[in-house]
């Protein structure tokens, strides 16, 4: 079996798995990739120097080029992508753990105001929170003015 690729993908795996379906179980397999310096990969990585590479070497458009130093700036430009993928799948992770944090303390309360668990503490808790806020934001040798915010806090509507 002989595998023809149009462009390579921007993840190695990918291309090794489809120049994998060439050979199985012991049958003799080939694959052939071919490339376009338009392709995704080639536009986001480094097509332009390569260019001007294959204007200096003289060769022109359509002829076949097989060097390693073309196969080297695929392979880094896969490794480019990968890496950013990589850490746009981590951030994600990150964020998703913080908002299933969130998600647990907002279940809890309101899983104990539906059952009046723990409403006591739950409200003393934010008034508390809250009364931190304040002495935090306006303490800074402030008083009247934490007293004037005090006041207006405390006051009925």
């Amino acid at each position: 079996m002989h595998i023809v690729g149009t462009e390579r993908h921007e993840a190695t795996p990918i291309d090794r798995q489809l120049r994998g379906r060439s050979g199985r179980q012991g049958d003799p397999g080939s694959s052939r990739f071919y490339l376009c310096l338009e392709d995704d990969l080639m536009r986001l990585f480094g097509s332009e120097r390569i260019a001007k590479i294959m204007e200096r070497m003289g060769l022109k458009e359509g002829e076949v080029i097989q060097h390693p130093m073309i196969t080297r700036s695929v392979e880094r430009a896969q490794r480019k992508v990968e890496e950013n993928n990589f850490g746009i799948r981590k951030r994600l992770l990150e964020y998703d753990n913080v908002m299933n944090q969130q998600r647990e303390v907002i279940y809890a309360r309101r899983r104990h105001a539906l059952l009046g668990e723990h409403l006591r503490d739950d409200i003393f808790d934010m008034l508390r929170d809250a009364i931190d806020k304040l002495v935090q934001s306006y303490y800074r040798g402030d008083v009247e003015g934490l007293k004037m915010k005090y006041v207006r806090v405390t006051s009925p509507i």
